[in-house]
């Protein structure tokens, strides 16, 4: 008989120790169905949690012997928790989940269902969130802007629920990258993907670990680890002023030295083209520099995480591959 394939179920966590069991229990049931057909693993990534989110783990596993963990020495972020899990999956497929239930565990069985008819990616689209409508707009409108300056096609409301065929695996495994964008990433390499609407719950329990800044850092890497457009923006908008100034110039001197024009001294002129010219020089440095920082950040070669204490898989060694 042939050995059922195994999927990888990636849940990165932070400071969840209230939803732990909860979403056990979910993962648990939807997948109880499936059990004739595929093995899986539970692989928890604990970004170095402050409270008891690794005890709850850790005691669920003494239970169950799918579950796997592994908990990093400090807090290294969301999109490289989620790298370093899917690197350290051992199915024919990963499943990456949050913990706070947002996104329904019950709909893995149709991310199956489309892998199985030769997706190698499938993604859950936003149909409807729970949530202010403020911050809705502007996901959207970051979704669409990031879509429009990438030259890859990133498909809009789609966030880190999916599920991702051993082929991206692979290739995520040959990445190095110290601020991986995962979205656009796993966007570009291609492949058959398909999307599957569902709707957003919102937060049970605890606090989401997302603050503004976090969400602005999180677009900045969207934006300028996908798309060298900003680069060219702006050099654009200087090859444009470049030309205004040129014309402005070529105009006083011509009204100045052909047509004796006495022109006035112009102080306001001068000063509004002076700030403006500072202004453009201040924001194209800054994107030139959010690019270098990034850059410098990646030729030190720096691991995306480190490994402080792990809940390795009890099941046996030929079911884990």
């Amino acid at each position: 008989m042939a050995e059922l394939p195994l999927i990888s179920v990636v849940i990165p966590v932070y400071n969840e120790e209230h939803n732990i069991q909860p979403l056990y229990a979910r993962l648990n049931a939807a997948t109880a169905a499936l059990q004739g057909r595929y093995r899986f693993e539970f692989l928890f990534t604990d970004n170095h949690s402050t409270d008891r989110t690794f005890d709850e783990i850790r005691s669920l596993s003494n239970g169950d012997p799918r579950i796997r963990c592994l908990r990093f020495s400090r807090n290294f972020g969301f999109q490289r928790s989620i790298l370093t899990g899917y690197r350290a999956a051992h199915g024919a497929a990963a499943v990456q989940i949050d913990a706070d239930l947002q996104d329904p565990p019950e709909l893995i069985p149709r991310f199956l269902e489309k892998w199985e008819a030769g997706y190698t990616v499938v993604y859950g689209v936003r149909r409807h969130r729970k949530e202010g409508r403020f911050i809705t707009w502007t996901r959207s409108m970051f979704y669409r802007l990031i879509n429009a300056l990438s030259a890859d096609d990133l498909p809009a409301d789609a966030g880190d629920f999916r599920l991702v065929d051993r082929k991206i695996l692979d290739a995520l495994g040959e990445i190095d990258d110290y601020h991986p964008y995962l979205r656009g990433l796993i966007a570009s390499f291609g492949f058959e993907q398909v999307g599957i609407e569902y709707d957003r719950e919102a937060r049970q329990r605890g606090a989401s670990k997302f603050t503004f800044q976090k969400l602005v850092g999180l677009a900045m890497d969207g934006i300028l680890l996908h798309s060298v457009v900003p680069l060219r923006i702006a050099t654009l908008i200087a090859f444009v002023m470049s030309i205004i100034m040129l014309i402005g110039i070529g105009v006083y001197a011509s009204g100045r030295i052909i047509f004796d024009q006495p022109w006035p001294a112009g102080f306001a002129s001068l000063a509004i083209l002076t700030m403006t010219g500072i202004i453009l020089n201040a924001v194209f440095l800054g994107v030139i520099g959010e690019y270098l920082g990034r850059m410098y950040q990646q030729v030190k070669r720096r691991p995306i995480t480190l490994v402080e204490a792990e809940i390795p898989s009890r099941m046996p060694e030929n079911q884990v591959s």
